[in-house]
């Protein structure tokens, strides 16, 4: 029924998943889930410059996340009513430093245990951290945009985050803006390349009253922001939807220079793993 797809055996049983209990997408009609696929054996640091070097781009240092935050107006989202400081660290990103914390759920910290194993520290690519000691030194964050060298226009937005201590890779996505088929507004896409297809996560915004900001990636239906699972095949893409995975993002301005943000995942609406940051602007910038 599907074309072979090669790589590790894990990462094949969970491809099959998705190919057999997601649906056929072109990504002509449904552009939304388009986004950089990996290898088959590993993501890891060097995967964007590779993928530049496929496609005869150029990387160059990048700025922001959102190279226009005003772009995410839209029905119920107004971009003025966000602190100024979140709004600048959007657009700005590459101008800050990074700490972490993680707190797991007990009950669910053997899996992100077991996924750690299993998938992430070899793939290199969502290195949940495990512990607030992993990222008691510090995270480098770099951010880079692909560049079309023909046209200049920019065809990625690269977010690099590594372990200070170790040079290990936690995440390696691209991020845009995108529309989706269920909401109205502009939407922030952040696609996780991994073997044959990707991670996709695709959040709608919310401006709170004290001037903070939010990313949620809730729904119930394919189409709906939400977390979403694709596999490229030589037969096409199949998108498998996981209304049961979400998470949420607020960023605050806090002390001067420093905007924080809390990110909250939650399985079957089980608060499994919470994550903290502080975002410092660096002095240069």
């Amino acid at each position: 029924m599907f074309a072979s797809t090669t790589g590790n055996l894990i990462d094949r049983v969970t491809q099959r998943w998705v190919q057999f209990t997601g649906r056929q997408v072109d990504l002509v009609k449904d552009a939304w889930l388009k986004g950089p696929i990996g290898d088959p054996q590993c993501i890891g640091g060097d995967y964007f410059h590779e993928l530049a070097r496929k496609e005869s781009w150029q990387v160059r240092p990048g700025t922001g996340l959102v190279r226009d935050f005003a772009k995410l107006r839209g029905p119920g989202f107004e971009p003025g009513a966000v602190a100024k400081p979140v709004a600048e660290f959007y657009e700005k990103t590459a101008g800050y430093t990074m700490d972490a914390w993680s707190e797991w759920c007990s009950a669910f910290r053997p899996f992100g245990s077991l996924l750690a194993l299993i998938f992430s520290r070899r793939l290199q690519q969502l290195n949940i951290p495990l512990s607030s000691l992993e990222t008691s030194r510090g995270l480098t964050s770099e951010v880079m945009d692909l560049v079309d060298p023909k046209t200049g226009e920019v065809r990625i937005t690269a977010w690099l985050r590594r372990l200070v201590d170790s040079g290990r890779v936690l995440y390696a996505g691209s991020y845009s803006t995108c529309r989706v088929p269920n909401y109205e507004g502009e939407c922030v896409k952040v696609v996780f390349p991994l073997p044959n297809g990707n991670a996709m996560v695709i959040m709608r915004p919310v401006a709170h009253a004290d001037g903070s900001f939010s990313v949620i990636s809730h729904g119930k239906h394919f189409g709906d922001p939400g977390f979403y699972f694709t596999v490229h095949s030589t037969r096409g893409v199949r998108a498998r939807y996981l209304k049961s995975l979400r998470e949420s993002i607020r960023v605050y301005a806090a002390e001067e220079q420093t905007v924080r943000a809390d990110h909250v995942l939650t399985l079957w609406g089980l608060t499994f793993l919470k994550l903290h940051y502080r975002l410092r602007r660096k002095p240069q910038a």
